[in-house]
């Protein structure tokens, strides 16, 4: 799981890519356009009905580029564009929590391939006997915070169990944490007092993606009780670096946070932004549905959401916040 540094690994990839991004952007504003203007002359003349049957599929599919073009201007958050780092936590229940946590784990690294981000593990701590615990892992790519921010709360999955050889039912639980890299965390000040710093032996996925020695890093900061943990690298040292600028970056969230709760109070608004909230339902017996508790979003094909297919329920959520201010 060696990886580089990633905190600094903001340089030329990332400027080329936003550039490219915009590029495209501006690409199909222009063929719209166009479009518009033929599609203007051909209802301008007489015209048959095959013809207008081939209007309407090109207005049908200009809508479509209209629609994916407006979602662009649902991310103008001020750190929509960065990078960040989503956790999965595997819920009370053993075995089929942490089976939960891997399939969950699998569809947002799937999605993640879907939109051709990269993203790389900075945590992994296995399950007892199957699954994961928990995972953390850093997306990278343009608007991935945007994005997947619409996924932070729990995942509640109903399912005939696989472990149970009565073949019951069983309902699982998996929590999701979502926070922006923010890159300037320079004026954020930690005292080495207030530092818990824990090492222990790395885990993997087996064969020589475990480490042997006690490199993996767990830091705990007392006072606000955050406690974050590194083991991508084999090096002890390169471990604390990386779960140091982790735990800056979550003090300096929480910073923001404590000024935006501050202002919100000022003007009377009251937002539910509790991490333990449920938002999503996956039920695979005794029927197939996955539901979004938060803007009732749903599709039966389960298996495909489970596979990456994540697009219409984080849409919704966008259009809906977008609608609600």
């Amino acid at each position: 799981m060696n990886s580089p540094n990633f905190w600094n690994d903001q340089s030329n990839g990332d400027v080329i890519g936003e550039i490219n991004s915009l590029k495209n952007v501006i690409k199909d504003v222009d063929s719209l356009f166009i479009s518009a203007k033929d599609l203007k002359k051909i209802v301008e003349e007489d015209i048959d009905e095959d013809t207008i049957n081939l209007v309407l599929d090109e207005v049908n599919n200009n809508k479509e580029k209209i629609e994916k073009l407006e979602l662009l201007l649902l991310l103008g958050g001020d750190y929509d564009k960065n990078n960040c780092i989503l956790e999965i936590h595997s819920g009370a229940g053993g075995t089929e929590a942490c089976d939960w946590a891997m399939m969950i784990y699998r569809m947002y690294t799937r999605w993640c391939e879907k939109k051709n981000y990269k993203y790389e593990i900075i945590d992994y701590q296995e399950g007892e006997e199957v699954g994961i615990k928990s995972v953390s892992i850093l997306v990278k790519g343009l608007y991935s915070y945007g994005y997947l921010k619409c996924e932070k709360g729990i995942h509640r999955l109903v399912r005939l169990s696989p472990f149970d050889s009565n073949h019951k039912r069983h309902t699982s639980f998996a929590s999701v944490l979502v926070t922006p890299e923010i890159l300037d965390v320079s004026d954020v000040v930690i005292d080495p007092k207030d530092l818990k710093i824990d090492v222990y032996r790395s885990s993997g996925n087996g064969g020589q993606g475990v480490n042997t020695t006690d490199s993996a890093v767990r830091i705990t900061h007392l006072p606000t009780k955050i406690v974050v943990t590194c083991q991508n690298e084999r090096s002890q040292l390169q471990n604390k670096e990386h779960a140091m600028k982790i735990l800056l970056n979550k003090l300096k969230l929480l910073e923001i946070e404590k000024k935006e709760t501050e202002l919100n109070n000022i003007k009377g608004e009251q937002k539910n932004i509790e991490f333990g909230s449920q938002i999503r339902s996956y039920v695979m017996h005794p029927y197939s549905m996955v539901k979004d508790h938060r803007t009732k979003y749903e599709t039966s094909n389960v298996l495909q959401v489970l596979d990456g297919e994540l697009d219409g329920f984080i849409e919704s959520k966008l259009r809906e916040d977008a609608y609600e201010e």
